[in-house]
């Protein structure tokens, strides 16, 4: 095929995969009920009166059990968020018709800050068809030093820094780290503005002096803020050097150098809210090239190399969501309100990359994703979730991945809760930087990092969790697991090893939450004993994480 006469590949099955992608997207469910309604059907609804900012510090001093000195103290340094960081984050303003979605939106809005601790909007009806409205939130402890520490899979990873998440009472946040895992160290800053000035404008910057090379990125734009905007727009830059590593069995058997470069400028439309669904389009451009070479210094072989690919190509995209949220407390954190998505939501973009407008070949670009939840009256819930990417070019697919997650909430009282989770993911004719592991550092405790490889892969979780009143000094929540894991990966491995099948483990640990600091994590303190595998794995893994959820 000639340069000058470009064509691309499998146009006549296109129908078909549109067809395929189309039964990711589950059944609708209604639209959210309002909690305050118009007293006749055919009255005008509420206005929206007064608005009032309530923002409270750290600790509640009317709460005996607070009103120490320590806890006065920590609040009378604390700059609480300023009252027009939170104004301008709320979907309703003064005048406005009335709309319950647009306050539980807006409270989520504000709880999805790490600098807000709780947040509670309530609605007070004044009379003559008026509705005022106090926004009530508590902050959290935003300077704080990060001391991270992980042990899993027989590594260790350690950092230091300085974050601050909400510098003057502004939203502005900035990070100062230094951490070392097992593929590098680094050296990194981060500065994160959700909105610049009093605009939804936002700006996400990220620097990174690494060991192997180095890091940058940026994002900005305005993206669909709420279920209700009308448009989005935003670019993206990566440009990234470091050092990659094959693994077999846990070790380190070749490395290569992998640059990489990127960017996306996109735009999207949108009618809004309509009968508790957003629909939106998208339309943008895509530059992803990555580079490889032979590494400095390499471990292991020299002859496995990942092949150099660019895609320049244009896309379009369509994303479905339903307003379909509930509140809810010790799930996967411990003694927060949670938001959780308990609705539909499915997303699909196609992109046409051509060598002829320096693609290395010519492309279908494919991406989609799907999710949706059965939830009864948070007694138990089930989610279901799957995403995938794919290219289609001239020789058939390449790079096909696709990933399903289940996850199953049972709860048995108000401090006990099973989990079960059961992940998958297929792999066809992957490049090699993408290849899959399966070890202690991505769901099973029990054994070393990055042990198993392949392109399929099936892990299985089983966790009694256990959630506690004790609070120690006010700062931590603690919660405890048994858990049980079991899983494997399928398919030769880059050095066509094969693996040892069926691996399990099983294990009993600590949850710690962080209840007023800024970030959030919670502590996990583990024990994982290994019932399969080889001889020369260890009988016991320590394993101490932080996470985001338990």
């Amino acid at each position: 095929m000639g340069k000058g006469n470009a064509t691309l590949p499998g146009t006549d099955h296109l129908a078909s995969r549109a067809v395929i992608l189309a039964v990711l997207l589950f059944a609708y469910s209604g639209a959210r009920s309002e909690a305050i309604k118009p007293d006749q059907p055919n009255q005008a609804p509420p206005r929206i009166g007064s608005i009032t900012i309530n923002n409270g510090s750290i600790f509640d001093l009317e709460d005996p059990a607070e009103n120490k000195l320590l806890y006065r103290l920590a609040n009378k340094v604390h700059l609480t968020t300023r009252p027009h960081v939170i104004e301008q984050q709320l979907l309703f303003e003064t005048g406005e018709d009335f709309s319950a979605q647009s306050l539980h939106e807006s409270e989520r809005i504000l709880r999805d800050n790490r600098y807000i601790q709780e947040a509670q909007i309530e609605p007070i009806r004044r009379g003559n068809g008026v509705v005022d409205i106090n926004v009530n939130t508590t902050d959290t402890w935003t300077l704080v030093p990060k001391l991270s520490f992980s042990h899993s899979g027989g590594e260790s990873s350690a950092g230091l820094g300085l974050k601050e998440s909400n510098l003057f009472g502004s939203g502005v946040g900035i990070e100062f780290m230094y951490k070392s895992d097992v593929d590098r160290d680094s050296r990194m800053l981060k500065v994160v503005d959700k909105q610049l000035g009093d605009s939804w404008y936002g700006i996400r910057a990220i620097a990174e002096d690494n060991s192997d090379g180095h890091l940058h990125s940026l994002e900005f734009g305005q993206p669909f803020y709420s279920l209700d905007t009308k448009s989005s727009r935003g670019f993206s830059y990566l440009d990234a050097d470091q050092t990659d590593s094959l693994y077999d069995r846990g070790e380190i058997a070749a490395q290569y150098r992998h640059e990489i470069q990127g960017y996306d400028l996109q735009v999207g439309w949108s009618q809004g809210l309509r009968n508790g669904w957003a629909r939106r389009y998208v339309a943008g451009l895509g530059y992803d090239e990555h580079r490889f070479a032979e590494a400095l210094d390499p471990i292991g072989s020299t002859s496995l190399m990942p092949t150099n690919r660019k895609f320049v190509y244009p896309y379009v995209g369509i994303e479905f969501v339903q307003d379909k949220f509930e509140e809810a407390v010790n799930l996967d954190q411990i003694a927060r309100t949670e938001d959780r998505f308990v609705g539909s939501a499915f997303t699909a973009r196609i992109g046409a990359a051509q060598s002829a407008f320096g693609s290395s070949t010519d492309a279908w670009i494919l991406r989609g994703s799907a999710r949706t939840s059965i939830s009864k009256s948070q007694s138990s819930s089930l989610v279901f979730a799957s995403d995938f990417g794919t290219r289609i070019e001239t020789g058939g697919v390449a790079n096909l991945l696709l990933n399903m997650d289940a996850k199953y909430y049972k709860r048995l009282s108000d401090k006990r809760l099973f989990f079960v989770r059961l992940n998958g993911s297929y792999g066809q004719n992957l490049d090699l930087d993408q290849h899959m592991y399966l070890g202690g550092d991505n769901g099973l405790r029990g054994y070393p990092l990055r042990y198993q490889s392949g392109d399929k892969r099936a892990l299985l979780t089983l966790e009694q969790r256990f959630y506690t009143d004790w609070y120690p000094f006010r700062l931590f929540r603690v919660g405890a697991a048994v858990f049980f894991d079991m899983g494997r990966t399928w398919g030769e491995g880059p050095f066509g090893t094969g693996n040892d099948g069926l691996l399990r483990d099983v294990g009993a640990g600590l949850r710690l939450g962080n209840a007023r600091s800024s970030l959030g994590q919670v502590v996990h303190i583990d024990v994982a004993y290994p019932l399969d595998g080889n001889n020369d794995i260890s009988n016991v893994q320590f394993i101490v994480e932080i996470k985001k959820s338990f």
